[in-house]
Protein backbone atom coordinates (compact mmCIF):
# COMPACT_ATOMS: atom_id res chain seq x y z
CA UNK A 1 0.00 0.00 0.00
CA UNK A 2 1.05 3.43 -0.89
CA UNK A 3 0.04 6.60 1.11
CA UNK A 4 0.76 9.60 -0.86
CA UNK A 5 0.56 13.43 0.45
CA UNK A 6 0.89 16.18 -1.85
CA UNK A 7 2.04 19.84 -1.19
CA UNK A 8 2.26 22.45 -3.54
CA UNK A 9 4.54 25.36 -3.26
CA UNK A 10 4.32 28.20 -5.59
CA UNK A 11 7.27 30.93 -6.64
CA UNK A 12 6.51 34.15 -8.30
CA UNK A 13 9.67 35.01 -10.03
CA UNK A 14 9.63 38.17 -12.10
CA UNK A 15 6.39 37.96 -12.61
CA UNK A 16 6.18 34.32 -14.02
CA UNK A 17 5.22 31.68 -10.97
CA UNK A 18 6.22 28.11 -11.02
CA UNK A 19 4.46 25.56 -9.12
CA UNK A 20 6.35 23.03 -7.43
CA UNK A 21 4.54 19.73 -6.16
CA UNK A 22 6.05 17.73 -3.54
CA UNK A 23 4.98 14.17 -3.12
CA UNK A 24 5.31 11.98 0.12
CA UNK A 25 5.03 8.40 -0.40
CA UNK A 26 4.62 5.68 2.79
CA UNK A 27 5.19 2.38 2.11
CA UNK A 28 2.70 -0.04 4.27
CA UNK A 29 3.26 -4.13 4.48
CA UNK A 30 0.08 -5.46 5.51
CA UNK A 31 -0.31 -9.38 6.41
CA UNK A 32 -3.67 -9.67 6.83
CA UNK A 33 -7.80 -8.43 5.17
CA UNK A 34 -9.17 -6.75 8.47
CA UNK A 35 -5.77 -4.67 9.05
CA UNK A 36 -5.98 -3.45 5.46
CA UNK A 37 -9.24 -2.65 5.96
CA UNK A 38 -9.06 -0.64 8.37
CA UNK A 39 -6.15 1.25 7.67
CA UNK A 40 -8.09 1.79 4.58
CA UNK A 41 -10.72 3.27 6.85
CA UNK A 42 -8.13 5.91 8.55
CA UNK A 43 -6.72 6.52 5.31
CA UNK A 44 -10.45 7.65 3.73
CA UNK A 45 -11.51 9.86 6.29
CA UNK A 46 -8.31 11.83 6.13
CA UNK A 47 -8.99 12.21 2.76
CA UNK A 48 -5.26 10.50 1.42
CA UNK A 49 -5.06 9.18 -1.85
CA UNK A 50 -3.38 5.64 -1.73
CA UNK A 51 -2.86 2.57 -4.16
CA UNK A 52 -2.52 -1.07 -2.92
CA UNK A 53 -0.47 -3.45 -4.36
CA UNK A 54 -1.19 -7.18 -3.93
CA UNK A 55 1.67 -9.61 -3.40
CA UNK A 56 0.31 -12.88 -4.41
CA UNK A 57 1.85 -16.05 -1.79
CA UNK A 58 1.12 -14.17 1.31
CA UNK A 59 -1.17 -15.62 3.70
CA UNK A 60 -3.24 -13.63 6.10
CA UNK A 61 -4.44 -15.36 9.56
CA UNK A 62 -7.64 -14.03 11.56
CA UNK A 63 -7.49 -11.72 14.17
CA UNK A 64 -6.75 -12.30 17.78
CA UNK A 65 -9.18 -11.01 20.45
CA UNK A 66 -7.14 -8.08 21.55
CA UNK A 67 -6.59 -7.51 17.93
CA UNK A 68 -10.06 -7.22 17.07
CA UNK A 69 -10.73 -5.14 19.87
CA UNK A 70 -7.64 -2.70 18.47
CA UNK A 71 -9.19 -3.00 15.26
CA UNK A 72 -12.58 -2.33 16.00
CA UNK A 73 -11.61 1.04 17.83
CA UNK A 74 -9.52 2.27 15.00
CA UNK A 75 -12.47 1.63 12.85
CA UNK A 76 -15.17 3.72 15.44
CA UNK A 77 -12.59 6.29 15.54
CA UNK A 78 -12.04 6.72 11.80
CA UNK A 79 -15.70 6.73 11.60
CA UNK A 80 -15.75 9.33 14.21
CA UNK A 81 -13.32 11.76 12.18
CA UNK A 82 -15.40 11.34 8.93
CA UNK A 83 -18.49 12.63 10.72
CA UNK A 84 -16.84 15.71 12.33
CA UNK A 85 -15.40 16.19 8.97
CA UNK A 86 -18.43 16.10 7.27
CA UNK A 87 -19.93 18.02 10.53
CA UNK A 88 -22.31 15.98 11.65
CA UNK A 89 -21.25 15.39 15.39
CA UNK A 90 -18.97 17.46 17.36
CA UNK A 91 -15.86 16.07 19.45
CA UNK A 92 -14.86 16.21 22.80
CA UNK A 93 -12.43 18.91 23.72
CA UNK A 94 -9.11 17.54 25.46
CA UNK A 95 -9.91 19.96 28.47
CA UNK A 96 -13.38 18.13 28.76
CA UNK A 97 -11.43 14.67 28.14
CA UNK A 98 -9.15 15.06 31.49
CA UNK A 99 -11.66 15.90 33.34
CA UNK A 100 -12.93 12.68 33.04
CA UNK A 101 -10.26 11.04 33.80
Amino acid sequence: MYIMSDLILVFFLSKEYYTFVMMTTLTVNIDNKKTEKAIKVILDAFGLDYNVDQHPGTAGRALTKSEQVIFDRLKKSAEEIKLYKEGKIKLQDAAEFLNEL
